[in-house]
């Protein structure tokens, strides 16, 4: 404890900030803090020690310990309030990351709040852009709490400063990611900032992000939207450092300044950015041929093939000059579908090209509004809204000229729509027309009053309505005296209901103020320099020239200064000596100078320089340096450039300070486009960061699928051989059977034998049949033939059916011994019951056993197969034929001797 507040009361803060232990680094704040709330401005030492040293403020904002964070947070807060535009610029790009990543989510409810007010004084002293360049990429966090926490300072910085002060388009861009987030605490936080936003923008932030939200969202967004609908328009609570001062300095002027407001309010733009696209590469090849067709067919169908390539949000920049001439040419088309779908791409290339457009406008303008002729309320509606898009894209002074011209067209028809015409660009203008030109359209729109139809005559009406809108009283008055209270009544109920964009502001009030401003002291010497009221103006030009002369010659060189009324600039570097000379040319307008100026110069301030007498020297190189020299003339001259050297300008000094002026509004109107240029910049390097992040995300499940498909191809490749070597083996093994089955057919079925050996056999049979009696073997003989009839008896029928008769008589003559061999069945029969008889000692086979065989030899012949039986049919004729012809030679049907 001892060392501790020995050693650490005594080190520097810097040190003190970046010591390893908490509570050293937590006093350390407090201690900075103090010190902040103590300078006297951003120059004190321990300020600007902080200021250079920017880096050290990220680590007290991300303090690890959250008792020192908190300490920290407020020492930020004291440092930049004393720190200025200078601490701010030179420490955000440390600590804005850092706040919204550990300040804004804090559990503490003062590092919270804290952490909040140090984003608020960031923004206070500077500007906006900067620090929400640095939060939008905190949206991105993979943290919830810390997207939430930062919405929530965004809802905060918005209700705070308004979408005026804080450009709203980067953080509307990224709603749609946002409200897909998985968090619920993000999504509503999300709504809550969206709710914020259409406090402050109605349905015009609607074409950034409405699109791409769910139907769910957008109905529950709608809901939210109606509870702040009837809601009166917000306030900005909080100032930026600039505003501060500017409204310091218009507090005379609190009515003009809120009209500027106003104004700015309107111009906040919301359009959402597109990416341009090349549509000159799409367009037709022969595109002017085919306009020039006779079929009016043709020219409909090429450019209703342009229309479709026009139709993108942004065209990009390119020569369109062939592409106008076409559409030019169309508008004189005899058919009026041809001349829609003209002004139908006219318009689109216009909204396309935006600004850039106006360069075509002259080429396409004069067709157009001379097509106005047509009564077809359609074509005029479509050439109507082209027009409107070509006026966007320029000015109010670039088409007045030609529109007015039309209004005294011959055509009643193009007169009203060139009226209607001028009366939407009146209210659609920004730009606040000129004298000559308001005395244009006034004296062009009076005219139109005087005429037959009543339609022109409202129309009429309506530009002085509107203009009178945009002029005011006094400016409009002089172009009213000769109407009649009809006519005037007219007008003023179209002033009444117009809604321009555009309000005159006179200009002449704002001068006098800054130079009565800085010289209140100076009045006196205006009106004491001349003695009539007419020498004064003379004496505001030459005042410059006279500063080299003054100390002791100041009679003699005096009426140099006429003679050079060009020399006012090498006053200005001898301020202290000039000053005076300038005050003496003032009082010396005319040709005569010495006693004449003196006189007049102590006759006419007499109350205001004798009663401050310490005073005196102060007045008298304003009133009457020419005639009087005081005893103190180097104490005066040091102190009077300083209060006139603003009120003694001339006019070509007037003029050049102007020009600087202009420039300096030229180079901050630059800065601030490069500044939103890089915002945009910006925006999209995280919208292509997120894109790529999407790609590389979508092309790694792409290589896992293709991976995934390709080990389904190897299994479904292995599947496919073993199937196709399991059908291989499948119809070896048909085969197999097939030969078996064929091996079993032919074992089955007895081979053909030859009919000679048939005959023979047969011959001896019926030899020894019938000699067996002779030879007295008649047991052999007569076994033969009842072995014969047995057969014949116990044959299975005939299959019925045509052809089968002679089958069964050949068995039924008694003589015939080849019938058993007609078929494979009848040869098996037979076969069978010579063995069952030989078994059973020669007698008869049971009918039942009859029926069993010829129930295994039709088993045998059905799987014999369709080819044996046809086989055996063609054997059965042949040895029908055969059989016939042998009965014949032998002479079978004869009786035996």
């Amino acid at each position: 404890m001892a060392d501790a507040e020995e050693d650490f009361s005594a080190l520097p803060l810097p040190d003190r900030f970046v010591h390893k232990n908490w509570k050293v680094r937590k006093e350390g704040y407090e201690a900075a803090a103090k010190e902040f709330d103590l300078a006297a401005s951003e120059s004190d030492p321990v300020v600007r020690q902080f200021i250079q040293d920017a880096g050290i403020w990220k680590g007290v904002v991300g303090d690890s310990n959250v008792a020192a964070q908190q300490e920290g947070l407020k020492a930020v807060c004291s440092f930049l309030h004393i720190a200025g535009a200078a601490g701010a610029t030179r420490t955000r790009h440390h600590t804005i990351a850092t706040i919204a990543e550990k300040g804004l989510p804090s559990t503490r409810p003062a590092a919270k709040a804290s952490a909040l007010e140090a984003l608020m004084l960031y923004i206070e002293m500077d500007k906006a852009d900067p620090i929400i360049e640095e939060l939008l990429p905190i949206l991105s966090h993979k943290q919830p709490k810390v997207i939430a926490a930062t919405l929530d300072a965004l809802t905060q910085i918005y209700h705070a400063y308004g979408c005026k002060t804080v450009e709203p388009k980067p953080v509307l861009k990224t709603l749609t990611k946002i409200y897909g987030h998985a968090d619920k605490n993000v999504r509503a936080k999300a709504q809550e900032l969206t709710v914020e936003f259409y406090r402050w923008l109605k349905d015009a932030m609607k074409p950034l992000f409405w699109a791409d939200l769910k139907p769910v969202q957008q109905q529950d967004l709608d809901k939210l939207f109606e509870k702040v609908k009837d809601e009166p328009p917000p306030k900005q609570e909080r100032l930026l450092r600039s505003q501060q001062a500017a409204k310091e300095r218009a507090a005379a002027a609190p009515a003009a300044e809120e009209v500027e407001e106003e104004e700015e309010e309107e111009v906040i733009d919301l359009e959402p950015e597109y990416e341009a696209v090349d549509v000159l590469a799409k367009i037709p090849k022969d595109y002017t041929e085919r306009l020039a067709s006779s079929k009016w067919k043709d020219r409909k169908d090429v450019l209703d093939e342009v229309q479709k390539v026009l139709t993108v949000p942004k065209v990009a920049e390119g020569p369109y000059d062939e592409v106008l001439r076409g559409f030019a040419k169309s508008m004189k088309d005899a058919n009026i579908s041809v001349v829609m779908t003209a002004a139908n791409c006219v318009e689109l290339l216009a909204k396309g090209l935006g600004k850039s457009f106006a360069k075509y406008r002259s080429s396409i303008m004069s067709p157009m509004m001379e097509r106005l002729k047509e009564k077809k309320q359609s074509v005029s509606d479509a050439i109507g809204a082209a027009l409107d898009a070509v006026f966007a894209s320029t000015k109010l002074s670039e088409c007045l000229e030609e529109i007015i011209g039309f209004l005294t067209h011959k055509n009643p028809q193009v007169k009203l729509e060139s009226t209607r015409f001028l009366v939407r660009c009146l209210k659609a203008t920004r730009d606040v027309p000129s004298p000559a030109e308001v005395k244009a359209i006034a004296e062009a729109a009076t005219k139109l009053l005087t005429e037959s139809q009543e339609v022109q005559r409202s129309a009429g009406a309506e530009v002085l309505g509107t203009l009178w809108k945009i002029m005011g009283d006094r400016p409009m008055n002089a172009h009213f005296d000769g109407l009649d209270d009809n006519r005037k009544a007219k007008i003023k109920e179209f002033h009444d209901s117009a809604e321009v964009k555009a309000k005159y502001k006179p200009k002449a009030p704002p001068p006098p103020k800054p130079v009565a401003a800085p010289a209140g002291k100076r009045p006196a010497g205006k009106r004491a320099a001349p003695g009539t009221k007419k020498p004064a103006p003379a004496a505001a030009a030459p005042p410059p020239p006279p500063p080299v002369e003054e100390e002791e010659p100041a009679a003699p060189l005096a009426p140099k200064p006429t003679s050079r009324p060009g020399a006012s600039k090498l006053a200005n570097p001898k301020s202290g000596l000039a000053a005076p000379s300038r005050l003496g040319g003032l009082k010396k307008p005319g040709t005569t100078l010495g006693a004449a100026s003196p006189r007049k110069s102590v006759v006419s301030p007499p109350p205001e320089d004798i009663e401050p007498p310490p005073a005196a020297p102060k007045l008298a190189p304003g009133r009457g340096l020419a005639g009087r020299p005081l005893g103190k003339p180097q104490p005066e001259p040091v102190m009077a450039p300083a209060v006139q050297a603003p009120t003694g300008l001339g006019g070509a000094e007037r003029a050049e300070l102007e020009e600087l002026r202009a420039e300096i509004d030229a180079i901050q109107r630059h800065n601030e486009e490069m500044r939103t240029e890089r915002t945009r910049l910006i925006s999209q390097v995280h919208e292509l960061q997120n894109q790529n992040a999407q790609l590389i995300e979508d092309h790694t499940r792409d290589v896992l699928s293709i991976k995934a498909k390709e080990t389904q191809l190897v299994r479904a490749r292995s599947d496919y051989e073993a199937a196709e070597q399991t059908v291989q083996n499948q119809r070896r093994e048909v085969d197999r059977l097939k030969r078996e089955l064929s091996r079993q057919v032919r074992a089955t079925s007895p081979p053909p034998t030859d009919l000679a050996d048939q005959i023979y056999s047969d011959t001896n049979t019926n030899t020894n049949t019938n000699g067996g009696g002779r030879f007295g073997d008649s047991g052999y003989g007569s076994q033969g033939l009842y072995n014969r009839r047995d057969r014949f008896a116990n044959a299975p029928a005939s299959p019925g059916g045509e052809g089968k008769e002679n089958y069964d008589d050949s068995h039924s003559r008694p003589g015939s011994t080849l019938s058993g061999k007609l078929s494979p069945r009848r040869t098996d029969a037979s076969s069978a019951k010579s063995s069952m008889s030989s078994s059973r000692g020669g007698g008869r086979i049971s009918p039942a056993e009859n029926g069993g065989i010829s129930g295994r030899m039709g088993a045998s012949q059905a799987a014999a197969g369709a080819e044996s039986w046809k086989r055996a049919a063609e054997v059965t004729q042949n040895l029908k034929q055969r059989i016939e012809m042998m009965k014949a030679k032998q002479g079978i049907g004869r009786t035996p001797q």
